[in-house]
């Protein structure tokens, strides 16, 4: 780890330690561990790939108080840290279209490093990680863990996605954690997302008869 991404690491840690949502440091930290992982086969820019790996969450909407605030104080501290205008602009440019509800209503086009980041960070949305995941962020936010009454939503817009009244944890799995391997970028990801679907599946199916009993 060289000593802008070091200094990186440290920056994003002390913004996401208290993260109680399911987006922690703990999430930040296995989203680069597998940046690591797929560029093992799928080369590319990895300070690049792992700066945006580690500030993806810093200023999203759904946790920073101030969005706007927090990603100027990032742009910040990369010019701080050493990056140039050209490699803040292209962590910004990942961080910026990657998520999921960006891409709900047309599928943004990003980078190879890009591609990695939001790969990694899917899959950390799936599979055994994944469900502790949805009921850890459903919990904080009070969202009802299952009623049968209340279908799945059709998610189209954004607007949708963020609208989760009357939603359900159970639902979240229709709505989004099943979709997600079909929209990996890369082989190797793919790969891994295929399994951790099924598992999540399984976990699904077994919820659902325990509640019927």
């Amino acid at each position: 780890m060289n000593d802008k991404i070091a200094k990186v690491r440290t920056y994003a840690k002390e913004n996401m330690s208290k993260d109680r949502s399911g987006h922690g440091f703990d999430h930040i930290q296995r989203v680069a561990n597998m940046v690591l992982q797929l560029m093992g086969t799928e080369p590319a820019n990895g300070e690049i790939a792992l700066t945006a790996a580690y500030l993806h969450d810093v200023f999203d909407d759904k946790i920073a108080s101030d969005p706007d605030a927090k990603r100027d104080e990032v742009k910040a501290k990369l010019t701080e840290f050493g990056f140039d205008q050209a490699e803040i602009n292209q962590v910004m440019d990942i961080i910026n279209h990657m998520s999921f509800s960006d891409n709900i209503e047309h599928k943004q086009s990003l980078s190879k490093e890009g591609q990695i980041v939001q790969d990694a960070d899917r899959l950390d949305a799936i599979g055994a990680i994944g469900i502790v995941r949805a009921f850890q962020y459903g919990g904080a936010h009070g969202r009802t863990i299952y009623d049968p009454n209340i279908k799945p939503r059709d998610l189209t817009t954004k607007a949708a996605y963020r609208n989760a009244v009357d939603d359900t944890t159970i639902n979240h799995f229709y709505e989004k954690l099943f979709k997600i391997a079909s929209d990996l970028n890369t082989d190797a990801a793919k790969q891994i997302g295929k399994k951790r679907t099924q598992y999540m599946r399984d976990f699904v199916t077994e919820f659902k008869q325990e509640w019927d009993q």
